[in-house]
């Protein structure tokens, strides 16, 4: 099991831009020296307060240039033609590739709202679909040596040699962002790795992760140069030695707002049972201590001491999930208290899971270009 955080850039009604964006950056530079591996960051447009991170390119450079180990991650870049031109992509990866000397790890996807999607002048949710694999099929061609040129249905590109190649080769790994148990079971098929979500417990992913990890063992030709095996699980965390602490800090983080943001902006993804159909959802109750302590039996959130997380994240790891990626700023709470859970989590919890120096996507794409070569 690997770890990684999600940098959302989350900015409540009664915080700012700025200060969040330096927040996010000081976790970063923290949840290296704590031993966490990946540093996702996602790309969202026009979505007030859920979050305001539209060019993770940029805030990932940063990253990349603050750090030493660390793999940053777009999660994800919307490849959609109308969004972000393929050609553009690829070249932006790359650049990034080379600037961070191989950690990068570049996940795609098609958007998750209307209010984005439409923002573009696309027509429908449907037709995002299309784009994407149009797009993902084409990105690692362009980084192919040699002159590229395609004529397509969404996009074309005349005669021309994309520039820079890629410092990782043949590719930095290749994601996916997964909301369906189809796109679960298409992840898998192509080889790609798949980034996901819950609000849940473990066992109510555990049909997705088991149809990606079926998905996966049947690629024998992935859309890329090799296979990435990896499926990673963004949910909740908040570790301090005293888990009562931990329990009423977090529930008078106001975390329940950003669940609110997230079912009102991401209009793709069902609502769970309860709330409304369309439209505001909030105000969402506050989650309890007592809540979040009962919950912890169940492999809810993952909130308490060292002693209390362990078991939760060893209900993942049996389901093979292959990282767990936490938000710390989707949440109020005084930074001093963001960086008390990450390095508790860092000292305690991390080193029962994550043994391993090496990256596993790093590791994987090592041993099939050698199996590969022999």
């Amino acid at each position: 099991m690997e770890f990684g955080i999600f940098s959302q850039m989350h900015v409540p009604p009664w915080d700012d831009e700025h200060s969040r964006f330096m927040r996010e950056l000081e976790v970063a530079e923290a949840v290296e020296a704590a031993g966490f591996k990946y540093d996702w960051a996602p790309e969202h447009h026009f979505l007030q307060h859920y979050s305001h991170q539209p060019a993770p390119e940029v805030f990932l450079s940063w990253v990349a240039a603050r750090t030493k180990r660390i793999h940053v991650g777009t999660a994800i870049v919307n490849i959609t033609a109308p969004v972000n031109h393929p050609v553009r992509v690829a070249e932006r990866i790359a650049t990034m590739d080379h600037l961070s000397e191989g950690r990068l790890e570049f996940g795609t996807g098609r958007g998750s709202s209307s209010t984005e999607w439409a923002g573009f002048c696309i027509p429908s949710a449907a037709e995002t679909k299309p784009m994407w694999r149009e797009a993902i099929e084409q990105i690692p061609r362009m980084w192919q040596d040699g002159v590229y040129e395609y004529e397509g249905k969404y996009f074309r590109v005349p005669p021309r040699n994309i520039l820079p190649k890629p410092f990782t080769k043949p590719h930095p790994p290749l994601w996916l962002a997964c909301s369906s148990p189809q796109t679960f079971t298409e992840a898998g098929e192509l080889g790609l790795g798949a980034l996901c979500f819950t609000f849940g417990t473990p066992a109510e992913i555990a049909h997705l992760v088991r149809a990606y990890k079926e998905a996966i063992q049947r690629c024998t030709n992935p859309i890329g140069g090799y296979i990435n095996n990896n499926i990673a699980v963004t949910t909740n965390m908040f570790c301090l030695p005293d888990g009562d602490e931990a329990r009423y800090l977090y529930a008078n983080a106001k975390v329940e707002r950003f669940t609110e943001y997230f079912f009102y902006w991401l209009d793709s993804i069902p609502r769970p049972k309860g709330l409304p159909k369309e439209g505001p959802i909030g105000p969402l109750p506050p989650t309890t201590p007592e809540q979040l302590k009962a919950g912890l039996a169940a492999g809810g959130r993952q909130v308490g001491a060292p002693e209390e997380i362990i078991p939760v994240i060893q209900m993942y790891e049996d389901l093979g999930v292959d990282q767990l990626i936490y938000a710390p700023l989707t949440l109020t709470m005084d930074q001093k208290h963001v960086l008390r859970s990450i390095e508790t989590f860092g000292k305690y919890v991390l080193p029962k899971f994550d043994k391993d120096p090496v990256h596993s996507t790093v590791r994987q794409r090592e041993q099939q270009l050698k199996a590969k070569a022999a």
